[in-house]
């Protein structure tokens, strides 16, 4: 389930600019979950590092910034 809110976490972000902003600004994969809980996404850093590469562009067209994922590259 958790997983599945990530990724409807991502789908929303797409749409959303000022949210995109704030993620670009996060310093953690812990910044990134308190976001999303603010946007009623419930889900833990563990899920973050579930998502492969393919699942990220799939779901986000590969703009989604995480840090941390992908050896601390933003994605």
């Amino acid at each position: 389930m958790s997983k599945e809110q990530l990724k409807a976490f991502l789908q929303k972000v797409q749409g959303d600019t000022s949210l995109q902003d704030r993620l670009k600004a996060a310093k953690s994969q812990d910044d990134v979950v308190s976001i999303a809980k603010e946007h009623g996404h419930d889900f833990g850093t563990e899920h973050i590092s579930q998502l492969s590469e393919e699942e990220l562009e799939g779901v986000a067209g590969g703009t989604i910034l995480i840090p941390g994922h992908f050896n601390g590259k933003w994605l």
